[in-house]
Protein backbone atom coordinates (compact mmCIF):
# COMPACT_ATOMS: atom_id res chain seq x y z
CA UNK A 1 0.00 0.00 0.00
CA UNK A 2 1.40 3.62 -1.10
CA UNK A 3 2.40 5.94 2.11
CA UNK A 4 0.12 7.93 2.53
CA UNK A 5 -0.07 11.79 2.18
CA UNK A 6 -1.94 14.42 4.46
CA UNK A 7 -3.18 17.39 2.21
CA UNK A 8 -2.07 19.86 4.99
CA UNK A 9 -0.75 19.92 9.16
CA UNK A 10 -4.19 19.31 11.07
CA UNK A 11 -4.36 21.26 14.53
CA UNK A 12 -6.11 18.51 16.89
CA UNK A 13 -7.71 19.26 19.97
CA UNK A 14 -8.41 16.34 22.31
CA UNK A 15 -8.22 15.58 26.09
CA UNK A 16 -5.18 13.50 27.80
CA UNK A 17 -7.32 10.35 28.37
CA UNK A 18 -5.27 7.40 28.36
CA UNK A 19 -1.36 8.20 27.87
CA UNK A 20 0.24 5.38 26.57
CA UNK A 21 -2.34 5.08 23.62
CA UNK A 22 -2.07 9.13 23.05
CA UNK A 23 1.39 8.82 22.79
CA UNK A 24 0.84 6.47 20.25
CA UNK A 25 -1.23 8.64 18.51
CA UNK A 26 0.99 11.61 18.24
CA UNK A 27 3.18 9.73 16.11
CA UNK A 28 0.59 10.92 13.64
CA UNK A 29 1.96 14.36 11.96
CA UNK A 30 -0.23 16.97 13.09
CA UNK A 31 -0.49 19.38 15.75
CA UNK A 32 -1.99 17.74 18.82
CA UNK A 33 -3.40 20.33 21.28
CA UNK A 34 -4.46 18.96 24.81
CA UNK A 35 -6.96 20.46 27.02
CA UNK A 36 -5.52 21.89 30.25
CA UNK A 37 -6.77 23.77 33.44
CA UNK A 38 -4.51 24.94 36.45
CA UNK A 39 -5.31 22.07 38.56
CA UNK A 40 -4.67 19.44 36.13
CA UNK A 41 -7.46 17.86 36.46
CA UNK A 42 -8.63 14.29 35.17
CA UNK A 43 -8.26 14.21 31.43
CA UNK A 44 -6.51 18.30 31.64
CA UNK A 45 -3.26 17.12 32.27
CA UNK A 46 -1.42 17.75 28.83
CA UNK A 47 1.96 16.78 28.49
CA UNK A 48 2.30 14.86 32.16
CA UNK A 49 3.92 12.28 32.97
CA UNK A 50 7.22 10.87 31.67
CA UNK A 51 6.48 9.89 28.13
CA UNK A 52 8.71 11.53 25.49
CA UNK A 53 6.01 14.15 23.75
CA UNK A 54 7.11 15.64 20.66
CA UNK A 55 7.54 18.72 19.84
CA UNK A 56 3.97 18.59 17.75
CA UNK A 57 1.99 18.00 21.43
CA UNK A 58 1.45 21.32 22.94
CA UNK A 59 -0.84 22.53 25.48
CA UNK A 60 -4.54 24.25 25.20
CA UNK A 61 -5.42 26.31 28.65
CA UNK A 62 -9.45 25.37 28.85
CA UNK A 63 -9.54 29.47 29.62
CA UNK A 64 -7.88 30.32 26.41
CA UNK A 65 -9.93 28.02 23.79
CA UNK A 66 -12.19 30.07 22.67
CA UNK A 67 -9.76 32.35 21.12
CA UNK A 68 -7.59 29.50 19.52
CA UNK A 69 -7.98 28.30 16.14
CA UNK A 70 -8.58 24.15 15.59
CA UNK A 71 -9.34 22.00 12.73
CA UNK A 72 -10.45 19.05 14.02
CA UNK A 73 -12.25 17.97 17.38
CA UNK A 74 -11.06 14.26 18.64
CA UNK A 75 -13.36 13.73 22.34
CA UNK A 76 -12.26 10.92 23.46
CA UNK A 77 -14.66 10.35 26.82
CA UNK A 78 -18.55 10.72 27.11
CA UNK A 79 -17.92 13.77 29.35
CA UNK A 80 -16.12 16.01 26.66
CA UNK A 81 -18.74 14.98 24.61
CA UNK A 82 -21.76 15.55 26.62
CA UNK A 83 -20.61 18.70 28.74
CA UNK A 84 -17.34 20.07 28.14
CA UNK A 85 -17.89 20.90 25.15
CA UNK A 86 -20.37 22.91 25.43
CA UNK A 87 -18.98 24.89 28.48
CA UNK A 88 -15.53 25.31 26.81
CA UNK A 89 -15.79 25.62 23.04
CA UNK A 90 -17.51 28.42 21.29
CA UNK A 91 -20.21 27.19 18.67
CA UNK A 92 -18.11 27.92 15.41
CA UNK A 93 -15.62 25.61 17.06
CA UNK A 94 -18.30 22.74 17.84
CA UNK A 95 -19.15 22.87 14.38
CA UNK A 96 -15.88 21.82 13.49
CA UNK A 97 -15.59 18.34 12.23
CA UNK A 98 -16.07 16.14 15.01
CA UNK A 99 -14.21 12.29 15.73
CA UNK A 100 -15.76 10.24 18.89
CA UNK A 101 -12.55 7.80 19.67
CA UNK A 102 -14.54 5.06 22.01
CA UNK A 103 -11.67 2.90 23.73
CA UNK A 104 -13.99 0.57 25.45
CA UNK A 105 -16.60 -1.87 24.60
CA UNK A 106 -20.30 -1.75 26.35
CA UNK A 107 -20.31 -2.51 29.70
CA UNK A 108 -23.96 -2.11 30.74
CA UNK A 109 -24.88 -4.64 28.45
CA UNK A 110 -22.29 -6.47 25.95
CA UNK A 111 -24.93 -6.81 23.06
CA UNK A 112 -27.98 -4.31 23.81
CA UNK A 113 -26.21 -1.10 24.74
CA UNK A 114 -26.58 2.38 22.77
CA UNK A 115 -23.81 4.44 21.87
CA UNK A 116 -23.96 7.92 24.15
CA UNK A 117 -23.05 9.36 20.64
CA UNK A 118 -26.16 10.07 18.76
CA UNK A 119 -25.03 12.32 15.96
CA UNK A 120 -24.71 11.20 12.72
CA UNK A 121 -22.23 14.33 11.80
CA UNK A 122 -19.21 13.07 13.81
CA UNK A 123 -16.91 10.10 13.27
CA UNK A 124 -17.35 7.35 15.48
CA UNK A 125 -14.21 5.15 15.82
CA UNK A 126 -13.67 2.13 17.63
CA UNK A 127 -10.37 0.58 18.48
CA UNK A 128 -11.21 -2.79 17.89
CA UNK A 129 -13.17 -4.51 15.45
CA UNK A 130 -15.23 -6.18 18.83
CA UNK A 131 -15.93 -3.23 20.40
CA UNK A 132 -17.52 -1.97 17.03
CA UNK A 133 -19.15 -5.31 16.66
CA UNK A 134 -20.84 -5.08 20.35
CA UNK A 135 -21.76 -1.14 20.79
CA UNK A 136 -25.17 -0.38 19.50
CA UNK A 137 -24.01 2.52 17.05
CA UNK A 138 -26.95 3.59 15.57
CA UNK A 139 -27.16 6.26 12.64
CA UNK A 140 -23.60 7.62 13.33
CA UNK A 141 -20.73 6.32 10.35
CA UNK A 142 -18.36 4.16 12.51
CA UNK A 143 -14.58 3.63 11.32
CA UNK A 144 -12.05 1.09 13.29
CA UNK A 145 -8.34 1.77 13.90
CA UNK A 146 -6.85 -1.06 15.75
CA UNK A 147 -4.03 -0.28 18.14
CA UNK A 148 -0.36 0.79 16.91
CA UNK A 149 2.66 0.84 19.30
CA UNK A 150 5.93 2.62 19.15
CA UNK A 151 7.79 1.07 21.95
CA UNK A 152 9.63 2.95 24.32
CA UNK A 153 12.59 1.05 24.64
CA UNK A 154 13.23 -2.86 23.31
CA UNK A 155 15.29 -4.85 25.78
CA UNK A 156 16.13 -8.29 24.40
CA UNK A 157 13.63 -10.81 26.36
CA UNK A 158 15.34 -13.29 28.79
CA UNK A 159 12.65 -14.95 30.84
CA UNK A 160 14.84 -15.29 33.36
CA UNK A 161 12.29 -14.34 36.23
CA UNK A 162 10.16 -17.30 36.29
CA UNK A 163 6.71 -15.39 37.15
CA UNK A 164 4.25 -14.30 34.78
CA UNK A 165 3.72 -10.45 34.91
CA UNK A 166 0.82 -9.00 35.21
CA UNK A 167 -0.45 -5.22 34.43
CA UNK A 168 -3.86 -3.84 35.68
CA UNK A 169 -4.73 -0.44 37.11
CA UNK A 170 -6.87 -0.01 39.68
CA UNK A 171 -7.69 -3.67 39.79
CA UNK A 172 -9.43 -3.72 43.39
CA UNK A 173 -12.03 -0.71 42.14
CA UNK A 174 -12.58 -2.11 38.92
CA UNK A 175 -13.24 -6.30 40.34
CA UNK A 176 -14.27 -9.18 38.39
CA UNK A 177 -14.75 -7.15 34.76
CA UNK A 178 -11.04 -6.79 35.06
CA UNK A 179 -10.32 -10.02 36.58
CA UNK A 180 -9.37 -8.92 40.19
CA UNK A 181 -10.63 -13.28 40.90
CA UNK A 182 -9.40 -14.76 38.31
CA UNK A 183 -6.34 -13.26 39.29
CA UNK A 184 -5.98 -14.33 43.04
CA UNK A 185 -6.91 -17.49 42.04
CA UNK A 186 -4.14 -17.56 40.26
CA UNK A 187 -1.82 -16.20 42.01
CA UNK A 188 -2.49 -19.35 45.04
CA UNK A 189 -1.69 -21.36 41.88
CA UNK A 190 1.21 -19.86 39.86
CA UNK A 191 3.78 -17.23 40.66
CA UNK A 192 2.22 -13.99 39.57
CA UNK A 193 3.70 -10.79 39.90
CA UNK A 194 0.97 -8.04 39.49
CA UNK A 195 2.32 -4.07 38.77
CA UNK A 196 -0.34 -1.32 37.81
CA UNK A 197 -1.62 1.65 39.78
CA UNK A 198 -3.45 0.65 43.25
CA UNK A 199 -1.74 -3.22 42.56
CA UNK A 200 -0.31 -2.75 46.10
CA UNK A 201 -4.30 -2.59 48.07
CA UNK A 202 -4.19 -6.66 46.56
CA UNK A 203 -0.79 -7.74 46.60
CA UNK A 204 0.64 -6.34 44.17
CA UNK A 205 3.97 -4.53 43.49
CA UNK A 206 2.58 -1.14 42.63
CA UNK A 207 2.52 1.25 39.63
CA UNK A 208 5.45 0.81 36.90
CA UNK A 209 6.00 4.01 35.47
CA UNK A 210 5.74 3.82 31.38
CA UNK A 211 9.73 3.55 31.21
CA UNK A 212 10.21 1.10 33.43
CA UNK A 213 7.42 -1.34 31.80
CA UNK A 214 9.74 -2.66 28.74
CA UNK A 215 12.35 -4.04 31.34
CA UNK A 216 10.23 -5.83 33.52
CA UNK A 217 8.53 -6.96 30.18
CA UNK A 218 11.27 -8.38 28.98
CA UNK A 219 12.66 -10.18 32.04
CA UNK A 220 9.61 -12.39 32.94
CA UNK A 221 8.66 -15.49 31.76
CA UNK A 222 5.28 -14.92 30.48
CA UNK A 223 2.14 -12.66 30.43
CA UNK A 224 -0.57 -13.06 31.81
CA UNK A 225 -3.75 -11.45 30.88
CA UNK A 226 -6.70 -12.34 33.60
CA UNK A 227 -9.24 -9.69 32.38
CA UNK A 228 -12.95 -11.00 31.38
CA UNK A 229 -14.58 -7.61 29.43
CA UNK A 230 -11.94 -5.00 28.21
CA UNK A 231 -10.83 -3.75 24.71
CA UNK A 232 -7.58 -5.21 23.29
CA UNK A 233 -5.18 -3.99 26.15
CA UNK A 234 -1.79 -2.31 25.19
CA UNK A 235 0.11 -3.82 28.04
CA UNK A 236 -0.36 -7.26 26.34
CA UNK A 237 0.75 -5.93 22.53
CA UNK A 238 3.45 -4.13 24.32
CA UNK A 239 4.17 -7.58 26.05
CA UNK A 240 3.68 -9.82 22.50
CA UNK A 241 6.13 -6.55 21.28
CA UNK A 242 8.49 -7.72 23.99
CA UNK A 243 8.92 -11.52 23.14
CA UNK A 244 7.01 -12.36 25.99
CA UNK A 245 4.46 -14.77 25.70
CA UNK A 246 0.98 -14.17 26.46
CA UNK A 247 -1.99 -16.30 28.49
CA UNK A 248 -5.15 -15.19 29.05
CA UNK A 249 -8.70 -15.32 28.91
CA UNK A 250 -10.30 -16.47 25.62
CA UNK A 251 -12.45 -13.40 25.42
CA UNK A 252 -13.28 -10.00 23.45
CA UNK A 253 -10.37 -8.98 20.54
CA UNK A 254 -7.76 -11.42 22.33
CA UNK A 255 -9.39 -14.61 20.91
CA UNK A 256 -8.19 -12.70 17.22
CA UNK A 257 -4.55 -12.39 18.31
CA UNK A 258 -3.43 -15.39 20.54
CA UNK A 259 -3.29 -18.63 18.49
CA UNK A 260 -3.11 -21.10 21.21
CA UNK A 261 0.27 -23.35 21.07
CA UNK A 262 1.57 -21.16 17.81
CA UNK A 263 2.14 -17.61 19.86
CA UNK A 264 0.68 -17.65 23.22
CA UNK A 265 -2.33 -19.39 24.85
CA UNK A 266 -5.94 -18.47 25.75
CA UNK A 267 -8.86 -20.62 27.10
CA UNK A 268 -11.92 -19.89 29.09
CA UNK A 269 -11.14 -22.87 31.59
CA UNK A 270 -8.84 -21.30 34.11
CA UNK A 271 -7.13 -25.25 35.23
CA UNK A 272 -6.06 -24.68 31.35
CA UNK A 273 -4.48 -21.44 31.41
CA UNK A 274 -2.96 -22.53 34.53
CA UNK A 275 -1.16 -25.92 32.72
CA UNK A 276 -0.25 -23.73 30.07
CA UNK A 277 1.68 -21.23 32.47
CA UNK A 278 3.36 -23.84 33.90
CA UNK A 279 4.12 -25.51 31.23
CA UNK A 280 6.15 -21.85 30.47
CA UNK A 281 7.72 -21.85 33.62
CA UNK A 282 9.25 -25.24 32.80
CA UNK A 283 10.50 -25.07 29.14
CA UNK A 284 12.36 -21.70 28.13
CA UNK A 285 12.38 -22.76 24.80
CA UNK A 286 9.02 -23.07 24.72
CA UNK A 287 8.25 -19.91 25.82
CA UNK A 288 11.08 -18.32 23.42
CA UNK A 289 9.31 -20.22 20.87
CA UNK A 290 5.72 -18.74 21.49
CA UNK A 291 7.24 -15.51 22.33
CA UNK A 292 9.02 -15.16 19.15
CA UNK A 293 5.80 -15.67 17.34
CA UNK A 294 3.60 -13.53 19.04
CA UNK A 295 6.71 -10.89 18.56
CA UNK A 296 6.13 -11.21 14.52
CA UNK A 297 2.28 -11.06 14.74
CA UNK A 298 2.45 -8.10 16.72
CA UNK A 299 4.98 -6.05 14.91
CA UNK A 300 3.01 -7.19 11.57
CA UNK A 301 -0.72 -6.33 12.87
CA UNK A 302 -0.18 -3.18 15.48
CA UNK A 303 3.09 -1.85 14.04
CA UNK A 304 3.29 2.12 14.69
CA UNK A 305 3.79 2.84 10.77
CA UNK A 306 -0.25 0.86 9.92
CA UNK A 307 -1.62 2.61 12.57
CA UNK A 308 0.05 5.89 11.23
CA UNK A 309 -1.18 5.37 8.30
CA UNK A 310 -4.92 4.67 9.25
CA UNK A 311 -5.29 7.71 11.21
CA UNK A 312 -4.37 9.77 8.77
CA UNK A 313 -6.94 8.54 6.17
CA UNK A 314 -9.32 8.65 8.54
CA UNK A 315 -8.56 12.62 9.69
CA UNK A 316 -8.24 12.81 5.60
CA UNK A 317 -11.74 11.93 5.60
CA UNK A 318 -13.27 13.74 8.50
CA UNK A 319 -11.87 17.06 7.06
CA UNK A 320 -12.75 16.38 3.20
Amino acid sequence: MPEFRPRRRLRILTWHVHGNYLYNLTQVPHDFWLVTDEQRSPHHGGRCGVLPWGDNVHEAPVERLREMDFDVLLFQSRQAWEQEQHQVLSAAQRALPRIVLEHDPPQLSPTDTPHWCTDPGALLVHVTPYNALMWDNGAVPVRVIEHGVKPLAEPPWTGADLRGLVVVNNLRLRGRRLGLDVYQTMAERVPLRLVGMDSASVGGDGELSQLELPAALAAHRFFFHPIRHTSLGLAAIEAMMAGLPVVGLATTELVTVIDSGRNGFIDTRPERLEQAMQALRADRGLAAEWGAAGQRDARERFGIARFVADWLRLLAEATA
